[in-house]
Protein backbone atom coordinates (compact mmCIF):
# COMPACT_ATOMS: atom_id res chain seq x y z
CA UNK A 1 0.00 0.00 0.00
CA UNK A 2 2.73 2.68 0.99
CA UNK A 3 4.10 2.04 -2.58
CA UNK A 4 0.84 3.73 -4.27
CA UNK A 5 1.92 6.53 -1.82
CA UNK A 6 5.28 7.24 -2.17
CA UNK A 7 5.47 10.39 -4.66
CA UNK A 8 3.65 12.34 -1.02
CA UNK A 9 5.61 10.07 1.51
CA UNK A 10 9.19 10.63 0.62
CA UNK A 11 8.46 14.54 0.73
CA UNK A 12 5.84 14.47 2.96
CA UNK A 13 6.03 17.77 4.52
CA UNK A 14 6.05 19.78 1.88
CA UNK A 15 3.13 18.08 0.81
CA UNK A 16 0.73 18.82 3.27
CA UNK A 17 2.10 22.29 4.29
CA UNK A 18 1.31 23.19 -0.16
CA UNK A 19 -1.62 21.06 -0.24
CA UNK A 20 -4.35 20.24 2.44
CA UNK A 21 -2.86 22.07 5.40
CA UNK A 22 -1.58 24.99 3.12
CA UNK A 23 -4.54 27.28 4.99
CA UNK A 24 -2.45 26.40 8.41
CA UNK A 25 0.96 27.16 6.79
CA UNK A 26 3.11 30.35 5.91
CA UNK A 27 5.72 30.52 3.28
CA UNK A 28 6.01 30.93 -0.58
CA UNK A 29 7.09 27.89 -3.70
CA UNK A 30 10.61 27.66 -2.11
CA UNK A 31 9.42 26.62 1.69
CA UNK A 32 6.72 26.58 3.83
CA UNK A 33 5.79 26.14 7.62
CA UNK A 34 3.42 25.63 9.76
CA UNK A 35 2.26 28.57 10.97
CA UNK A 36 3.06 30.46 14.70
CA UNK A 37 0.79 28.26 16.98
CA UNK A 38 1.06 24.79 15.02
CA UNK A 39 3.87 22.08 15.42
CA UNK A 40 7.48 23.70 14.70
CA UNK A 41 7.96 21.57 11.18
CA UNK A 42 8.94 23.16 7.95
CA UNK A 43 9.11 21.64 4.33
CA UNK A 44 10.94 22.42 1.32
CA UNK A 45 10.53 21.13 -2.32
CA UNK A 46 13.62 19.46 -2.27
CA UNK A 47 13.88 18.36 0.97
CA UNK A 48 17.51 17.57 -0.04
CA UNK A 49 18.74 21.34 -0.87
CA UNK A 50 16.50 23.14 1.63
CA UNK A 51 16.24 26.37 1.03
CA UNK A 52 17.15 27.70 4.58
CA UNK A 53 16.89 31.65 3.03
CA UNK A 54 13.62 31.75 2.10
CA UNK A 55 12.69 30.18 5.44
CA UNK A 56 13.87 32.69 7.58
CA UNK A 57 11.79 35.48 5.94
CA UNK A 58 8.95 33.23 7.96
CA UNK A 59 10.62 33.03 11.64
CA UNK A 60 11.47 35.01 14.50
CA UNK A 61 15.07 34.63 15.81
CA UNK A 62 14.77 32.10 18.43
CA UNK A 63 11.82 29.87 16.82
CA UNK A 64 12.80 26.37 16.49
CA UNK A 65 12.05 23.45 13.60
CA UNK A 66 12.24 20.10 12.85
CA UNK A 67 13.43 19.39 9.29
CA UNK A 68 13.02 15.93 7.47
CA UNK A 69 15.62 14.54 5.27
CA UNK A 70 18.67 16.84 4.98
CA UNK A 71 21.82 16.73 6.30
CA UNK A 72 23.82 19.96 4.39
CA UNK A 73 25.35 22.36 6.02
CA UNK A 74 23.47 25.45 7.79
CA UNK A 75 23.59 28.80 6.65
CA UNK A 76 24.73 31.74 9.11
CA UNK A 77 21.04 32.60 9.98
CA UNK A 78 20.70 29.21 11.32
CA UNK A 79 22.20 26.74 14.18
CA UNK A 80 21.80 23.13 14.71
CA UNK A 81 19.90 22.29 18.10
CA UNK A 82 19.51 18.53 17.79
CA UNK A 83 20.51 15.75 14.97
CA UNK A 84 18.63 12.09 15.04
CA UNK A 85 16.95 9.47 12.86
CA UNK A 86 13.27 9.07 12.44
CA UNK A 87 11.25 5.98 11.22
CA UNK A 88 8.40 6.31 8.81
CA UNK A 89 5.95 3.87 8.86
CA UNK A 90 2.44 3.23 6.96
CA UNK A 91 -0.66 1.17 7.80
CA UNK A 92 -0.32 -2.11 6.24
CA UNK A 93 -3.27 -4.12 7.44
CA UNK A 94 -6.91 -4.60 7.22
CA UNK A 95 -9.31 -2.46 9.15
CA UNK A 96 -8.11 -3.76 12.53
CA UNK A 97 -10.81 -4.50 15.87
CA UNK A 98 -12.37 -1.80 17.40
CA UNK A 99 -10.37 -1.93 21.17
CA UNK A 100 -12.61 -2.39 24.01
CA UNK A 101 -12.40 -0.76 27.17
CA UNK A 102 -13.82 3.17 28.29
CA UNK A 103 -14.75 5.68 25.36
CA UNK A 104 -11.91 8.29 25.19
CA UNK A 105 -12.62 11.81 25.47
CA UNK A 106 -12.28 14.29 22.28
CA UNK A 107 -10.28 16.82 23.13
CA UNK A 108 -10.99 20.85 22.65
CA UNK A 109 -9.81 24.04 23.33
CA UNK A 110 -10.33 24.00 26.70
CA UNK A 111 -8.11 20.74 27.13
CA UNK A 112 -5.05 22.83 25.66
CA UNK A 113 -3.18 23.61 28.44
CA UNK A 114 -3.16 20.02 29.58
CA UNK A 115 -2.30 18.47 26.56
CA UNK A 116 0.72 21.17 26.73
CA UNK A 117 1.38 19.54 30.06
CA UNK A 118 1.22 16.42 29.04
CA UNK A 119 3.18 16.83 25.57
CA UNK A 120 6.05 18.99 27.87
CA UNK A 121 6.39 16.22 30.64
CA UNK A 122 6.36 13.08 28.05
CA UNK A 123 8.08 14.29 24.81
CA UNK A 124 6.40 12.79 22.00
CA UNK A 125 7.55 15.27 18.93
CA UNK A 126 6.76 18.88 18.21
CA UNK A 127 3.28 19.65 19.65
CA UNK A 128 1.97 23.07 20.26
CA UNK A 129 -0.83 24.93 21.52
CA UNK A 130 -3.21 25.01 18.33
CA UNK A 131 -1.81 21.28 17.22
CA UNK A 132 -4.91 19.73 17.31
CA UNK A 133 -6.93 21.85 15.44
CA UNK A 134 -5.02 20.07 12.75
CA UNK A 135 -6.84 16.74 13.61
CA UNK A 136 -9.47 14.43 15.87
CA UNK A 137 -7.28 14.74 19.09
CA UNK A 138 -9.34 12.27 21.67
CA UNK A 139 -7.65 11.54 25.16
CA UNK A 140 -8.00 9.40 28.78
CA UNK A 141 -8.52 11.32 31.88
CA UNK A 142 -7.99 10.53 35.89
CA UNK A 143 -10.53 12.80 37.02
CA UNK A 144 -9.62 16.04 35.36
CA UNK A 145 -6.02 15.14 34.47
CA UNK A 146 -5.31 14.21 31.32
CA UNK A 147 -3.28 10.91 30.92
CA UNK A 148 -3.11 9.55 27.50
CA UNK A 149 -3.56 11.33 24.25
CA UNK A 150 -3.00 11.10 20.69
CA UNK A 151 -4.67 12.80 17.20
CA UNK A 152 -3.91 13.44 14.05
CA UNK A 153 -1.65 15.91 12.81
CA UNK A 154 -0.30 15.79 9.03
CA UNK A 155 -2.07 15.23 6.23
CA UNK A 156 -1.46 14.85 2.57
CA UNK A 157 -4.05 13.41 -0.15
CA UNK A 158 -5.57 10.17 1.16
CA UNK A 159 -2.43 9.74 4.06
CA UNK A 160 -3.26 11.19 7.56
CA UNK A 161 -0.38 11.42 10.22
CA UNK A 162 -1.32 9.56 13.82
CA UNK A 163 1.07 11.69 16.44
CA UNK A 164 1.39 12.67 19.67
CA UNK A 165 0.81 10.00 20.73
CA UNK A 166 2.03 9.88 24.77
CA UNK A 167 0.97 8.24 28.32
CA UNK A 168 1.84 9.89 31.90
CA UNK A 169 4.70 7.41 33.30
CA UNK A 170 2.00 6.98 35.90
CA UNK A 171 -0.36 5.22 33.36
CA UNK A 172 1.46 3.25 31.04
CA UNK A 173 1.19 -0.12 30.98
CA UNK A 174 -2.82 -0.06 31.16
CA UNK A 175 -3.00 -0.13 26.65
CA UNK A 176 -4.33 4.06 26.70
CA UNK A 177 -1.93 4.42 24.06
CA UNK A 178 -2.74 0.97 21.89
CA UNK A 179 -6.53 1.56 21.93
CA UNK A 180 -6.48 5.50 20.96
CA UNK A 181 -4.18 4.49 18.09
CA UNK A 182 -6.24 1.64 16.64
CA UNK A 183 -9.41 4.30 17.14
CA UNK A 184 -7.77 6.81 15.11
CA UNK A 185 -6.77 4.44 12.64
CA UNK A 186 -10.56 3.07 12.11
CA UNK A 187 -11.74 6.45 12.04
CA UNK A 188 -9.25 7.40 9.06
CA UNK A 189 -9.51 3.88 7.44
CA UNK A 190 -13.55 4.42 7.38
CA UNK A 191 -12.61 7.15 5.74
CA UNK A 192 -10.95 6.22 2.83
CA UNK A 193 -7.28 7.29 4.33
CA UNK A 194 -4.19 5.53 5.35
CA UNK A 195 -2.61 6.08 8.40
CA UNK A 196 1.11 6.48 8.97
CA UNK A 197 3.04 7.86 11.84
CA UNK A 198 6.56 9.07 12.42
CA UNK A 199 8.80 6.86 15.65
CA UNK A 200 12.36 8.12 16.31
CA UNK A 201 14.66 5.27 15.40
CA UNK A 202 16.34 4.61 18.55
CA UNK A 203 13.39 3.63 20.19
CA UNK A 204 13.10 0.15 19.10
CA UNK A 205 9.94 -0.87 21.36
CA UNK A 206 7.42 1.47 20.07
CA UNK A 207 8.36 0.35 16.35
CA UNK A 208 7.70 -3.05 17.35
CA UNK A 209 4.26 -2.03 19.35
CA UNK A 210 3.34 0.27 15.75
CA UNK A 211 4.17 -3.03 13.71
CA UNK A 212 1.99 -5.25 16.05
CA UNK A 213 -0.78 -2.86 15.39
CA UNK A 214 -0.72 -2.88 11.57
CA UNK A 215 1.75 -0.09 10.61
CA UNK A 216 5.13 -1.31 8.06
CA UNK A 217 8.41 0.24 8.41
CA UNK A 218 8.74 2.47 5.00
CA UNK A 219 12.03 4.34 5.61
CA UNK A 220 14.39 6.11 7.62
CA UNK A 221 15.47 9.37 7.20
CA UNK A 222 17.57 11.91 9.12
CA UNK A 223 16.12 14.45 11.80
CA UNK A 224 17.39 18.35 12.75
CA UNK A 225 16.12 20.80 15.05
CA UNK A 226 17.43 24.04 13.72
CA UNK A 227 17.42 27.64 15.22
CA UNK A 228 16.83 30.65 13.93
CA UNK A 229 20.08 32.71 15.07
Amino acid sequence: MASSHAALLDNITWHCLSGNQAGHASGDDRARRYAKGFSGIVGFPEPHSPDLDALAKYCEPGERFYILDWTGPVTNQWRIEMESRVMRMVWDAPMPQEPGGAEPRRLGARDVPAALELAALTKPGPFAARTIELGDYFGYFDGERLVAMAGERMWAGTLREISGVCTHPEHQGRGHARALMLRLARRQLARGETPFLHVMSANPHAIALYGRLGFARYAEYPIRVIERR
